[in-house]
């Protein structure tokens, strides 16, 4: 996947099938769904593939406990498939995650066991696992920091776990593969439409030259996540909202805060929502927390109210208590929940299942969805496509599409870094031997190389010390303080490969900082 075959394939294609705007979970689904039928699909991206909400979820991928309590069951039940079906076709990043629930009253256990119980019916053959009540001896030998004052019992059950950006970043790929042309840093300022005022294409900018371009297509799709709104002012005089931002927030540990493959499920916090402690990459992910939000940003900051309500409620129920000293990272993220048609709804009440809406324009919009779904979600954005805009029938081929990568991966496996490369790993080796150069660390403190982000500029499209610190090397996610302290070396390899100056080395530098700062909760001070 490399940005000059991107923009050859660009300038060729006088017409497109299918111009996807938007480069997140949805949109990069979307653009394997239409081009793997044959579809000639072009997608583009106003910064870097999943740089807003696709990057910022819990890692999880789950039929959702808490929709099944809400008595949403067909919801439960797509996702419990799709869940299936991502662990078959991205093995290398979708792996089995076990989780524990504490239980501190008499009921709980056997209340959650049932629960539980269902929700592994519901998954059919594609269960993980089953679930089950287990003594309280057991649950702290699961958790050793559980907090045991008060214990009673817990339950046991599986769900799936993963790495959203590592996924986009394959998505990404794998619809290159199938014939799509995918851009990044490359933005829509304008819809264009004919005399019947139907949409027609998009006028795009490349953001690092200002060069403008117009695409023409049959079928447009806006899938922009919580910029929806901005898009649909473009479309449309009579202005309505059509997404509410909520916002999640996450706080990022040292394993020894939980020393175990067992995730944590607090099913009930106090102000009712469910809170997770999971492991990933060798840290513990805490979050999270589930805020409407009047504007929206590419860099949405936890609130403090948010911070403080995880970090309680992880004190409740951890032995070893977490302070604000220990956040290695903060990162906060905004769900783009399709907007309820009665004003005054809790996020809890908004659906989180995804609604598309097709305007007068013909333009098809996608709101609401979770990760677990993308490809379910894709598949209906262009089977409605296919309706509304008469593109020629075909089939969806995606159930059983691997993505690239894909490879089964053991416990084994996962305790070498490199594991999120799947197929890809041997080329990463290749590269370092090539040039024993790029063996060197990115930072003492962790095993990334240096061989990882030229792989990431070569083949994977980064542009920035963001796109490789915080979606392809996930180091801003995990220590703050650790991807500030590597920011130069990148930054210099960045300059090297693409041809930019000192200049551009000192500029990129400084933003990154203020970009890492977001992440901390007391500010970095360079030395």
């Amino acid at each position: 996947m490399k940005l000059s075959e991107q923009l050859t394939k660009l300038k060729q294609t006088p017409e497109w099938d299918v111009i996807i705007i938007g480069g997140g979970a949805s949109g990069l689904g979307t653009a394997l769904d239409a081009a793997s039928r044959g579809y000639k699909t072009v997608l583009v991206e106003a910064v870097d593939f999943a740089k807003g909400t696709s990057s910022r979820s819990t890692k999880l991928v789950h039929g959702g406990v808490r929709y099944l309590e809400q008595g949403d069951i067909s919801l439960v039940r797509e996702a419990l498939k799709e869940r299936g079906l991502m662990a078959q076709n991205a093995g290398h990043l979708v792996k089995n995650q076990s989780f524990v629930i504490p239980n501190y009253n008499w009921w709980g256990g056997y209340f959650y066991t049932v629960g539980l119980t269902i929700y592994d019916m519901l998954a059919g053959k594609l269960s993980l696992g089953k679930s089950k009540y287990i003594s309280k001896k057991k649950t702290i030998e699961l958790l050793p920091t559980v907090e045991q004052k008060g214990l009673i019992s817990g339950v046991i059950y599986q769900d799936g776990q993963f790495d959203d950006s590592r996924l986009a970043i394959n998505i990404a790929q794998t619809a290159v593969e199938h014939g799509a042309c995918l851009l990044n840093y490359t933005k829509v300022v304008n819809l264009l439409k004919d005399g019947n005022n139907q949409v027609t294409g998009v006028q795009v900018k490349n953001q690092e030259t200002g060069e403008l371009f117009e695409l023409k297509g049959k079928a447009i799709i806006n899938a922009t996540g919580v910029f929806t709104n901005a898009i649909m002012k473009l479309n449309d005089t009579v202005y309505k909202k059509y997404i509410v931002p909520s916002q999640g927030i996450h706080l990022v540990f040292d394993k020894s805060f939980l020393p175990s493959d067992h995730a944590l499920m607090i099913p009930k916090t106090s102000d009712g929502r469910v809170l997770f402690a999971v492991p990933w990459h060798d840290k513990i992910v805490v979050g999270t927390t589930d805020t409407l939000i009047k504007s929206h940003s590419l860099e949405p900051i936890a609130l403090e109210k948010e911070i403080e309500f995880v970090l309680e409620t992880a004190q409740r129920f951890l032995a070893k208590k977490p302070t604000r000293a220990d956040v290695l990272s903060v990162f906060a993220g905004l769900r783009p929940l399709a907007a309820p048609e009665k004003e005054g709804k809790s996020t809890k009440e908004v659906s989180r299942s995804h609604k598309i809406i097709v305007s007068e324009t013909g333009l098809i919009t996608i709101t609401g969805g979770k990760w677990t779904t993308y490809r379910k979600i894709a598949e209906d954005i262009i089977d409605k496509a296919i309706t509304v805009r008469h593109l020629p029938k075909k089939e969806c081929k995606t159930e059983h599409i691997p993505i690239h990568g894909n490879i089964i991966t053991t416990t084994l496996d996962r305790k070498n870094h490199l594991y999120i490369y799947g197929t890809d790993i041997p080329k990463i080796i290749e590269l370092q031997n090539q040039e024993p150069k790029l063996k060197e660390k990115l930072h003492p403190n962790y095993d990334y190389t240096l061989a990882e982000v030229v792989w990431a500029i070569r083949h994977e499209m980064a542009r920035t010390i963001d796109d490789v610190l915080s979606r392809r090397v996930r180091l801003l996610f995990l220590d703050a303080r650790a991807a500030h302290e590597a920011s130069d070396k990148v930054a210099k390899l960045l300059a090297k490969e693409l041809g930019h100056d000192d200049a551009w080395i000192e500029e990129q530098v400084a933003q990154f900082k203020i970009l890492a700062n977001g992440f901390l909760l007391t500010e970095f001070k360079s030395n």
